[in-house]
């Protein structure tokens, strides 16, 4: 069966959601994306692993990877082998744990450096014009295109990135991403 979120990694965004938020994280499992990131970065560790429970419990009922985000010490806690960092998290770290290691960046040399570092996958953005950074102009599609010649890992394109606009999943691809991460399109799923 083919599965048109299977290059999409969603990324949550509690302030985003069209309904009650663990009621969203089902939804959005249910199309079965690529991945799921638990990106709650207004929460202090101890609400966050709370949270994270929940959510790694859906995710396992939907068989989607959840990857937890930012807390390193809660996914070890939880027993969770998916996290996605900061570049400066990864740096002189051990990080060999990890069955999915994601590392943000911003820059060529960024993601050099999070590859060479232990990354197995790349988000790489803004690529299109988003309102999480209004006001600042996107990197684009070039950019994008860049960043993959110049690792040997996936990587997602993420920023403006829009659920109903199969054009830019095409173009990101096209410019030689694995995929796309998307928040609020997912959110309002």
């Amino acid at each position: 069966m083919y599965n048109e979120f299977r290059n999409i990694i969603a990324i949550t965004n509690r302030s985003l959601c069209a309904r009650p938020y663990l009621e969203q994280i089902k939804r959005v499992c249910s199309v079965h994306p690529a991945a799921l990131v638990l990106r709650e970065k207004d929460l202090p560790a101890e609400e966050y692993q709370e949270l994270a429970g929940q959510v790694m419990k859906i995710c396992a009922q939907y068989e989607v990877p959840c990857i937890l985000h930012y807390y390193p010490e809660v996914a070890e806690e939880l027993g969770n082998k998916n996290i996605h960092l900061p570049l400066w998290k990864l740096q002189g770290k051990h990080l060999l744990q990890w069955e999915r290691l994601g590392c943000s960046i911003h820059s060529v040399e960024e993601a050099v450096e999070a590859e060479r570092l232990g990354a197995t996958y790349l988000t790489a953005g803004h690529i299109y014009a988003t309102d999480c950074k209004k006001g600042i102009p996107p990197r684009g599609l070039n950019f994008l295109q860049e960043v993959c010649r110049h690792v040997q890992i996936p990587v997602y394109a993420i920023g403006g990135i829009e659920l109903e606009n199969r054009k830019q999943l095409s173009e990101v691809i096209m410019h030689g991403a694995a995929g796309a991460c998307i928040m609020s399109g997912m959110m309002r799923l």
